[in-house]
């Protein structure tokens, strides 16, 4: 397996898993398309697109720091034909971007609202609707939605509505480009954590106790890394989860990934 001279485009790729995943395509001598909203360094937020592209450089591979809201339309149009201009094409996208509130319908401001259904739903559609006919030139090209499986019980709205109809949207998207774009080869999937993973997320919505019993953003790019390798005529329209893919890859050891080597692990959002 190798992505070396692929073009990936990530979202959300300033910390946490979208990072993650840039450094293990950049071990292969990628291109790394880093974008994000973070430019400067925040007072409690480690990491912006810049010191990412610099540890893409660092880690053997070619970057491209880019602010980017994938909300705008017009940004996403400007980012990809600013990409396709340096590197020559896409051959993959990686739709990580995301925001979260786990409220209740009274607890949740309609423009919190706004904002999950703009960047999870409405980000990840434009981000892909831009790179699409980019991809399709691609040998093996991939989009890769870091989105759930799509599960309807009640349990999932119940406490989080809002939250679940926006990371549902991007699952929605797997599961309908899919099928749209199967004649063009292009692979569409969706890819979550068994566990929680050790993000920002996790530290301000969650308890320390949660954080302990989480994994590493390391298994999240291990994971993606597997999926982005394989034939996208063959591995399409899938709701991955990282565990069970690494499994599948011969992975054996798992406490290497685990921030509490030892701890019992906290299942994610979403999964029975």
């Amino acid at each position: 397996m190798s992505l070396r001279g692929k073009t990936i485009f990530i979202t959300g790729a300033s910390r946490g898993i979208g990072r993650a995943i840039a450094l293990r395509c950049a071990r292969d001598g990628a291109n790394v398309v880093v974008t994000g909203k973070t430019t400067e360094p925040h007072p409690r937020l480690a990491g912006t697109v810049h010191s990412v592209a610099r540890e893409v450089e660092a880690a053997g591979g070619a970057a491209l720091a880019m602010r980017l809201d994938v909300r705008d339309e017009q940004a996403v149009a400007a980012a990809v034909a600013q990409v396709v201009t340096r590197f020559g094409g896409i051959d993959a996208l990686v739709n990580n971007a995301g925001a979260i509130s786990l409220t209740g319908t009274l607890e949740t401001p309609i423009r919190r609202f706004d904002l999950m259904l703009g960047v999870n739903a409405r980000g990840t559609f434009a981000c892909s609707q831009a790179c699409v006919p980019h991809l399709a030139r691609s040998a093996n090209p991939h989009i890769l939605n870091v989105a759930p499986p799509l599960n309807m019980n009640a349990r999932w709205f119940r406490d989080h509505v809002a939250y679940t109809i926006a990371k549902y949207g991007m699952s929605m998207c797997t599961l309908g480009m899919s099928a749209e774009l199967a004649s063009c080869g292009i692979a569409v999937n969706s890819l979550w954590p068994r566990t929680t993973i050790a993000t920002a997320a996790i530290e301000v919505h969650f308890p320390e106790a949660v954080l302990r019993a989480s994994r590493k953003p390391a298994i999240m790019a291990d994971a993606a890394y597997a999926i982005l390798n394989r034939d996208s005529r063959r591995a399409s329209g899938n709701f991955y989860i990282d565990e069970a893919v690494l499994r599948e890859e011969g992975v054996t050891d798992f406490e290497r990934y685990a921030v509490e080597p030892g701890a019992e692990l906290y299942s994610d959002l979403f999964l029975e």
